[in-house]
């Protein structure tokens, strides 16, 4: 493959324009906290459902589509589709109360939610456990895709990717804050997603493919094509399928995914005008995200079985790639380097954009933990907001460091992907309940992380012979009963605390009567839960029918195609309808 003076041309460009919205951010982000991480609180829905989305659409995002399908199928990708449940949940009920607590950072909750040393030293030790550690760990898996990417379509080496688009995206994301950023991620979005589907249409008709009917057909590609597993074979429904949909969802927290709202989502939430754009943006977030995004990564990754049959394969046709990097993921890039010059060019530029669209978000999301939650609150209170700005550019170019050291040790995209959903297995429904359950406090949400964790690294380090559904059923378990023990067998969250989180964020009082009667508490009244409910299934039938509707229309089965379809319509109609009684 050559490289054409064109494609570096498009690519240049690229980097220009991302520069330049930077620049022009730069004007006001530098002005205070609000500014640099919350772009103002001015934010329209649109712009942040798009930037939710651009975060997600990682280089590495891709990589994990394609290792998925080649190696257990398309049905596969139900580990990460399940999670649809858990964003319509934080849309329909969660959303709204974000932004009505008016906290600057998702880590400040725990000092509006729990009293005590318990809460101070919770804020301040996610802090760096997310703002550093994880999040470190997160940026690593999407350098190492760039190192992938950069590799096989420009021939660079791992240093070379980092340092060229690395240096660009620290530059834009240390001028422009979170508002350019949210720009920067608009304009990158639109790229990657017009490039990615005019990469697919390319690929499916390349002459060792032969089009889609000749792919679908294929007989190493057809028994990779089931949208749900065949529930006869119960080894392969169980981890694949139910797990994720029957426990996955609402019990384990992933990045992007956290049950209730979390991280980089919440910090989009907290930037928008009111209520009612942080509800719509982060739909149209999980619109995009589940329904409107999978289908040309899936169909490129069904094309490279085809190609590539094996690692091997990849192995020899790119020598120049490190022998450790070679994994099933590589196919993805190695797709992309059969495309022809331009197009080449602007698929390169576009998947470019979604390395520093997510790179950028962790940047400055990671960095707000550790201005807000660490250095002003433990540190030096009585900062200003340039040293806060400071202090939060230095933090960034110290965690992107971090996680470019990091990126070479890692291997594949599966890996870490599932090292992540274990390490959050079982605290989901704790950051699901807390909102509505007055019992838990502090030392609970401390348990339910050291256990966790604790569960994960036996797992990762300790050959037990257990398989991985049942590694994750058995942290969701024992971490679940450890923390609802320790709810219920140590002292609550002190009374006023407790009253001021209750009024402020007025939630659905079920769970707090208890509380409210006993300390004379007023009950506060709210929309109803079992219409938020109802949207969220009309929500998630919307996104699973528009999914499923368009895979099956790419199959050419169109009476399951005009069913799913049907049950997208019905749903959008049951979301219009009550959208406005669950603001």
């Amino acid at each position: 493959m050559q490289i054409s003076t064109f494609d570096w041309a498009i690519i240049a460009a690229f980097f220009i324009v991302s520069l330049g919205i930077g620049f022009y951010a730069s004007r006001r982000a530098g002005k205070s906290f609000n500014e640099y991480f919350l772009s103002g609180r001015d934010m329209p829905w649109w712009l942040l459902g798009v930037s939710m989305v651009a975060t997600t659409f990682s280089a590495d995002t891709p990589n994990l589509v394609t290792d998925f399908v080649r190696q257990h199928g398309v049905a596969k990708n139900w580990e990460w589709w399940a999670f649809c449940l858990t964003g319509m949940l934080t849309v329909f009920v969660y959303a709204k109360l974000w932004r009505r607590s008016g906290i600057k950072t998702d880590l400040e909750f725990y000092e509006l939610r729990y009293s005590g040393p318990a809460a101070r030293f919770l804020r301040g030790f996610r802090a760096i456990y997310l703002g550093v550690f994880f999040n470190v760990v997160i940026m690593a898996t999407v350098i190492l895709a760039g190192i992938k990417l950069g590799g096989v379509l420009l021939g660079w080496s791992a240093t070379q990717t980092i340092l060229i688009a690395g240096v660009i995206t620290v530059a834009y994301t240390l001028l422009g804050g979170l508002r350019g950023v949210i720009l920067t991620d608009f304009f990158q979005f639109g790229l990657a997603m017009v490039g990615m589907i005019a990469a697919c249409i390319y690929v499916i008709n390349l002459p060792e493919v032969g089009g889609l009917n000749a792919l679908l057909s294929h007989e190493m590609v057809a028994p990779k094509l089931d949208l749900v597993p065949d529930p006869s074979n119960w080894e392969v429904f169980v981890p694949v399928f139910l797990i994720p949909i029957a426990v996955q969802w609402w019990s384990v927290w992933y990045p992007g995914a956290e049950p209730g709202g979390g991280g980089y989502i919440v910090q989009r939430m907290l930037s928008a005008k009111d209520e009612k754009n942080a509800i719509g943006a982060t739909f149209l977030f999980n619109v995009a995200h589940y329904a409107l995004r999978p289908w040309p990564w899936i169909l490129i990754a069904l094309a490279s079985i085809i190609v590539y049959p094996s690692v091997q394969d990849m192995a020899t046709a790119f020598p120049h790639v490190e022998a450790g990097l070679v994994k099933e993921d590589l196919a993805f890039s190695a797709m992309l380097s059969l495309l022809p010059s331009g197009l080449l060019g602007l698929v390169t530029a576009g998947l470019i954009a979604a390395f520093m669209s997510t790179i950028s978000t962790h940047l400055n999301w990671g960095s707000s933990y550790l201005v807000n939650d660490f250095y002003v609150r433990f540190v030096k209170p009585e900062a200003t907001e340039k040293e806060m700005v400071n202090v939060g550019r230095i933090s960034i170019v110290i965690m992107f460091a971090l996680a470019a050291l990091l990126a070479p040790v890692l291997q594949n995209a599966e890996k870490a992907f599932n090292l992540l959903l274990q390490i959050g297995a079982g605290t989901g429904l704790l950051f699901i309940l807390r909102w509505f359950w007055w019992r838990i406090n502090a030392s609970a949400e401390i348990v339910a992380m050291i256990v966790s964790f604790l569960i994960a690294c036996v797992y990762a380090f300790v050959d037990t012979g257990v398989s991985g559904e049942w590694q994750l059923i058995s942290g969701v378990l024992i971490t679940t009963v450890a923390w609802m023990t320790t709810a219920l067998s140590t002292k609550p969250t002190d009374a006023e605390t407790l009253t001021n989180f209750y009024q402020l964020i007025k939630p659905h009082a079920t769970g707090w009567r208890k509380f409210l009667v006993a300390n004379k508490v007023a009950e506060i009244p709210t929309s109803g839960f079992s219409r938020e409910l109802t949207c969220m299934f009309a929500g998630v039938f919307l996104v699973y029918g528009t999914l499923f509707g368009t895979g099956y229309l790419l199959y050419g089965r169109f009476v399951p195609a005009l069913v799913g379809l049907a049950a997208a319509v019905v749903s959008a109609f049951i979301v219009v309808r009550n959208w406005r009684s669950v603001g």
